[in-house]
Formats: C-alpha cells, sequence, structure tokens
C-alpha cells in the first residue's frame, strides 16, 4: 500500500507501482471504440502509462494535453492515458480538444489499478485511480515510475520523457 495525498488528506492506494527495471505487468484496457488496448497489442513499442482519476478534473486534462503535445515527438512510443472513466468519456474530451497523439484505455473493466498498485482505497476517488506514470522499454521492463504525491498536483513530465 502507497499513501499520498487529496487535499492534504492521506489517500492509500491497493500497491506499489512496480519497480524499476522489473518487468510491468501484462495489462488490458478499454480503448475508446470499445476494442481491447493490451499491453500485447503495443509490444516492441516504448510506452507511457499517464494513469490518473478521471479526464473531468482539470489537472487529470491537463496531463492529457502535456501529453499529446510530448508523443508527437516520441519515435516507436505509445503514450497511454489510463483511467476509470467510461472510454465514451475521454473520446469524447479527445474530440473536442483535437488530442490525436495518445492513446485512451478505461480499467472500467480490467484489473489494471489493482495489479499497477493504483487503485484508491479511501477518500471520496475511492476506486478511481491514483496519478502515476510508469514509463516502459520496448521489452516492458520499467524504466520510470512516479506516484504522484498529491493527487491535485501534475506529474514530473520531463522526467517521464527523459527516459525514453
Amino acid at each position: 500500500m502507497s499513501t499520498i495525498r487529496f487535499h492534504g488528506e492521506p489517500a492509500n492506494t491497493v500497491g506499489e507501482l512496480p519497480a524499476v527495471g522489473s518487468a510491468a505487468p501484462a495489462f488490458a484496457l478499454t480503448a475508446a471504440d470499445l476494442s481491447d488496448l493490451t499491453s500485447e497489442s503495443l509490444a516492441g513499442k516504448r510506452v507511457v502509462l499517464n494513469i490518473f482519476p478521471s479526464i473531468d478534473t482539470g489537472v487529470c486534462a491537463a496531463s492529457v494535453r502535456e501529453f499529446n503535445k510530448r508523443a508527437a515527438s516520441l519515435d516507436n512510443t505509445a503514450v497511454v492515458c489510463v483511467s476509470a472513466d467510461l472510454p465514451f468519456a475521454a473520446s469524447r474530451f479527445c474530440a473536442a480538444e483535437g488530442i490525436d497523439h495518445v492513446l485512451v484505455g478505461s480499467s472500467f473493466r480490467s484489473s489494471f489499478g489493482k495489479d499497477y498498485g493504483v487503485t484508491l482505497l479511501d477518500t471520496p476517488l475511492a476506486g478511481l485511480l491514483a496519478r502515476a506514470v510508469v514509463v516502459l522499454d520496448a521489452e516492458g521492463t520499467v524504466l520510470h515510475r512516479e506516484l504522484v504525491s498529491d493527487i491535485a498536483d501534475a506529474p514530473d513530465y520531463d522526467a517521464a520523457v527523459a527516459v525514453l
């Protein structure tokens, strides 16, 4: 279990992010078109997992916008924006914002949050995902991980991209 903050109050997650140097857990998310978006479908690419509670919050939306900008210049890299939101919400947001360099994946019917240790156990956000970034190399090894210490804060974009 990890403890972070939500509006200054402790917020606990179900576990820990995978360690740097370890093999990332396989994942299966639901893509915007309701198809499966899996780690296997991204095999051979570097992957940035931008994990957050909900696209309907300012910091989460800003992280999708920022990673979309950065993804345009990353070779052989898939940036996957992951939340427990329904795929329709993420799709609608991306269409309205002109976001087309990232993939969106919903954890709403998968064990992603548990497998990556990011499902929130308490606070009003219980059941949603904590804000985190995990970067994988083309073989699926964890190069970088960040569990943002306060859900209201943005991740360290520069650190995430620097390991690529």
